[in-house]
């Protein structure tokens, strides 16, 4: 707690520190409370009948919180300079982690897919930290090269060219809902930074080109497309988790079947206390439960933009493109999560932000928005003309106290 005490109080000379962004904090901490009443909901019958502990799930969601948000209080106090010039560093450790998930003996097999390295005390899904560790570095190097990539097409292959080799690791394990995330969030970031729109269109082009090819050039990702297609046509064998996840959402109607009240969540519906914790909440809370999900996850987006922006007017270049990322980033997993529990996507394996079942997911989730936090705090600071560590970019402007 010193950390968020100190955005609080004042310096050495007595000036006041300006305050946290409580709407993005109430946000996020909102979700992380919906999910884990979601988890205990969806899990409790699972739990029961396979370990004997109703609340296994419930718990160690519970102590991922707690790891999450302790670590997040850690974070904030980390100097966004020292993250900026340790983007080279973070990029080795990701792809570290990337090229050790897939060695025989160290990754962790789960339904066929390599994505954990089993710690002893837990099983890390590395694509979580590689994800936050590659967009650190992306708003590194678009910070540092900002000319070169707005006026130059070197300037935007070279980050390209890693984000390829990354996306070929990815989907080594396979991870193809990953791929697509950092794929999109990267792009997203470096139009941001300001290349020119023939070359955006040129990348966007091929890069969607590519990732369609890759979705019909594997038989499980060709079938996963033609099941979204029409689930219904083979609903108790390719199409059962989606006609399930839809059965849940119909039931739910205006209002839930209440909290507690599902009936797909008592085997019918696969994973629904991680992929499909999405399909569970709109069957027992209704549409006034998903509007309330989908508006939470509005606001945390709508946060890191504004903050984004700020960074950017303050000359921050580096925290804005973080922000920008964060913010990006956020939404597309949330809406992905989502599309594929109302059958608008094809099946993918991702977490629903802040709220599904994972530690991996949580604990980076919640670094995830300690930055943005961290990002705010700094900018204010900066505008303030406050001592704040700023980024190697950071600018002063004075503004009367």
């Amino acid at each position: 707690m010193a950390a968020l005490s100190q955005a609080r109080t004042g310096d050495a000379r007595g000036t006041r520190r300006p305050p946290l962004d409580y709407l993005l904090l109430f946000g996020a901490l909102a979700l992380a409370a919906l999910g884990l009443v979601m988890v205990s909901s969806a899990s409790i019958t699972l739990a029961d009948r396979e370990l004997g502990q109703p609340f296994y799930y419930t718990i160690r969601q519970a102590i991922y919180i707690a790891m999450g948000i302790g670590g997040a209080m850690l974070l904030f106090r980390v100097r966004l300079a020292l993250l900026e010039q340790a983007g080279v560093v973070l990029l080795v450790g990701a792809l570290g982690l990337l090229v050790a998930v897939i060695i025989p003996g160290v990754g962790y097999e789960v339904n066929g897919s390599l994505r954990w390295i089993n710690t002893g005390l837990f099983r890390l899904q590395v694509s979580e930290p590689a994800k936050l560790m590659i967009l650190i570095y992306l708003a590194s190097y678009l910070a540092r090269h900002g000319e070169e990539v707005r006026t130059q097409v070197s300037g935007f292959i070279k980050p390209l060219v890693i984000l390829a080799l990354v996306a070929l690791l990815l989907l080594m394990e396979p991870d193809f809902g990953t791929t697509v995330v950092l794929t999109a969030t990267a792009m997203g970031m470096i139009f941001i930074a300001g290349v020119k729109l023939g070359q955006f269109s040129g990348m966007l082009g091929l890069a969607g080109i590519s990732l369609a090819g890759l979705a019909v050039s594997s038989p499980y990702r060709m079938e996963r497309l033609t099941t979204f297609l029409n689930p219904w046509a083979d609903p108790f064998n390719s199409g059962f988790q989606l006609t399930q996840s839809l059965i849940a959402i119909g039931r739910g109607e205006w209002f839930g079947v209440g909290l507690g009240a599902s009936i797909q969540k008592l085997f019918y519906l696969p994973e629904a206390h991680t992929d499909f914790l999405f399909a569970v909440l709109a069957e027992e809370l209704g549409l006034l439960g998903v509007f309330t999900v989908i508006a939470l996850y509005v606001l945390l987006v709508w946060r890191a933009f504004v903050i984004a922006a700020t960074a950017e007017k303050a000359g921050n270049a580096f925290a804005a493109l973080l922000a920008w990322g964060i913010g990006i980033w956020f939404g597309m997993q949330a809406f992905i999560n989502m599309g594929v529990n109302m059958g608008l996507l094809p099946t993918k394996g991702l977490t629903l932000p802040l709220m599904s079942y994972g530690g991996s997911s949580m604990v980076v989730m919640c670094a995830a928005v300690a930055l943005l936090l961290r990002v705010d705090y700094e900018t204010r600071c900066t505008v303030a003309g406050l001592s704040a560590s700023g980024t190697a970019r950071a600018k002063r402007r004075g503004v009367t106290r």
